[in-house]
């Protein structure tokens, strides 16, 4: 009979090629946005309209699928959602107006939920305890994988061929590997025979910890929860909006090509891919080397300074980006025109594709910390509803990047819209450093603490 290394392996192969494919399939329409223009008149509140319905769907499904994740088979929920993602795409590469984009898109974000929370529970039934975060790292950067690759494989396909094939063919293989993962995921160890992972509990037992350390009420009303929630709408909300927008920024006001606006758009994924190995394993040196305290969290300097460097990133992309960017200056030519040669890129767009990459690298990272910040910091009866209430807060960030972002852009401009974000995301870490000694301890306060 086959071990745990055999279902190990195939279970988080399947789990990562299917969330890869999740992603990718989230962002289609985000990655060929310069095609569709071309031939489907679509105005810039349009697009915010498109990409808000969205957010607002998976900001919705992720929470509800938290909760059904507790109480149908994880396996089913996440084969079944990708099988959904697939067909909604291939339906959207059939479609012309705005009204079908719109609902379909919506939709899309409805069964996107059904991806993340089964994951969490599938490896944390599979992995030791010391194992989890690890592997819960790992899976995480199929998200920077489809995102760094998907962009040029996106709009390679898309020049050659359409945007409708490319929508279709990636909805096709989603659902080709939603079958795939039917078969080689399992739920759990005793499904086929081995013995739980985690002590003291039954297969079918979908209950948890029956502690009561403290209650929802009690979670709700700690101040530090909330400082969590508004730095992780601000980060996600400006992560999101230079992944959906930062392509057609390039491309409408910097008067780059669509190729280099997709490069820019890889160069941030992999920078990201780098900050949350980065941001995980030097903050738990952090916490190793101090402790968790009951006020001000050890995370708190990495956090920070990469959100410091976000807004940084943000205003050297906005403000340096022209023609004359990166010629007219000695530094920059001494530093790029050895790769210019290497590359077969100007100096111009070594620079932009840098700058994709530090701002990822800055996003990224304070996006895995919140999670894992928001997780420890709760009493351990509610650590799983803890991080869902910020990330629901994340993904209503995510939706303010849509509608309302593309709005501003309209009246006023690209310039003036990444303007406000920028600002928005320097006032948030200044906040954060006045708050960096505030209580982290969610829940009741003890006695002792008073």
């Amino acid at each position: 009979m086959a071990g745990y290394g055999y279902y190990r392996t195939s279970i988080f192969t399947a789990m990562f090629v299917g969330y890869t494919l999740y992603y990718f399939n989230r962002k289609t329409f985000s990655f060929v946005m310069p095609s569709i223009m071309e031939e489907v008149t679509l105005e810039k509140d349009d697009l915010g309209l498109i990409t808000s319905s969205q957010s607002l769907a998976y900001a919705i499904s992720k929470f509800i699928s938290g909760v059904l994740s507790d109480r149908i088979s994880a396996r089913l929920l996440f084969s079944s959602g990708l099988f959904l993602v697939g067909v909604i795409n291939i339906f959207f590469s059939w479609s012309s107006t705005v009204t079908a984009f719109t609902a379909l898109w919506f939709f899309n974000g409805l069964a996107q939920g059904f991806g993340w929370p089964p994951c969490g529970k599938i490896l944390r039934k599979w992995f030791e305890p010391a194992q989890f975060g690890t592997w819960w790292a790992v899976l995480s950067t199929s998200m920077n994988l489809a995102g760094s690759l998907g962009p040029l494989i996106a709009t390679t396909m898309a020049l050659s061929y359409s945007w409708r094939v490319t929508l279709s063919l990636s909805g096709a293989i989603a659902i080709g590997v939603a079958v795939l993962c039917l078969f080689f995921i399992v739920n759990e160890p005793m499904d086929v025979g081995l013995p739980n992972i985690e002590p003291g509990t039954k297969k079918g037992d979908r209950k948890g910890s029956t502690g009561q350390e403290s209650t929802l009420k009690e979670l709700l009303l700690t101040p530090y929860l909330w400082v969590l929630n508004i730095g992780y709408l601000v980060v996600f909300g400006a992560k999101t909006c230079c992944t959906d927008w930062g392509q057609l920024f390039l491309i409408q006001e910097k008067g780059q090509t669509a190729l280099i606006g997709s490069s820019f758009m890889s160069a941030l994924e992999v920078g990201g891919l780098l900050g949350s190995v980065t941001a995980g394993y030097l903050s738990d040196r952090a916490v190793a080397r101090y402790g968790l305290r009951s006020h001000g969290n050890p995370r708190h300097d990495l956090l920070l300074s990469m959100m410091g460097g976000m807004a940084i990133s943000m205003y050297l992309f906005r403000v340096t980006v022209t023609t004359e960017s990166a010629k007219e200056t000695e530094l920059w030519t001494l530093i790029f025109l050895p790769l210019t040669y290497v590359t077969n890129l100007t100096e111009d767009e070594l620079w932009i594709l840098s700058l994709g990459a530090v701002f990822g690298f800055c996003s990224y990272g304070p996006i895995a910390l919140f999670g894992v910040i928001a997780n420890e910091s709760a009493p351990s009866n509610l650590s799983g509803t803890s991080h869902a209430i910020v990330a629901l807060m994340a993904n209503v960030g995510g939706f303010l990047a849509g509608l309302p972002f593309s709005t501003i852009a309209k009246k006023y401009s690209w310039d003036t819209a990444f303007w406000i974000v920028e600002v928005t995301c320097a006032v948030t870490t200044v906040a954060f450093f006045l708050l960096r000694n505030i209580r982290t301890k969610m829940g009741p306060v003890p006695k002792k603490e008073d």
